[in-house]
């Protein structure tokens, strides 16, 4: 028997001074996006933004309804119209942010773990990574490298 120990690597940005312009520009596209979410139920508002090889950006909020939870979080709901609309684009990068309509959120949320293995599928079938940018409503900007850093031994195709 032996331990295996499996790391992360993340980059912080203490606030959108530090981050690259076309990400700053992503993200708030994913804010504009979070601001149109429909959340009734959770009162929790996901926007999300991707940015696509061809240089599109699709955006996508979370969307929920009375038979709670059978909505759509905001990446599925941006990923998959991605993936409908630009069957062949690759994406590059992605924007997320989330707040509540409860109380300030300044921590930074990353992807459920639904998303995560929605991105995940996309990341092995583009045989690329995906960065992966998240935050709250305010603070600090997490990056991750790929999809795969935030989802080690993730489940895909290969084992089907």
């Amino acid at each position: 028997m032996k331990d295996v120990k499996i790391e992360s690597t993340l980059t912080v940005f203490e606030n959108f001074d530090e981050l690259p312009k076309d990400i700053v520009s992503l993200m708030n596209k994913a804010s504009e996006a979070r601001l149109k979410a429909y959340a009734p139920y959770s009162k929790f508002l996901v926007g999300a933004a991707i940015l696509l090889d061809n240089g599109e950006v699709i955006t996508g909020n979370n969307q929920e309804n009375a038979s709670y939870p059978s909505g759509l979080c905001a990446e599925r709901t941006a990923i998959y119209y991605a993936g409908a609309q630009f069957p062949k684009a690759k994406i590059v990068k992605m924007a997320l942010t989330a707040g509540s309509q409860m109380q300030q959120t300044v921590s930074p949320i990353p992807p459920c773990g639904a998303c995560r293995q929605a991105i995940a599928e996309y990341e092995v079938k583009q045989e690329a990574p995906i960065e992966i940018y998240f935050m709250g409503e305010t603070g600090k900007i997490v990056k991750s490298a790929s999809l795969a850093n935030l989802l080690p031994l993730g489940f895909d195709r290969s084992f089907l």
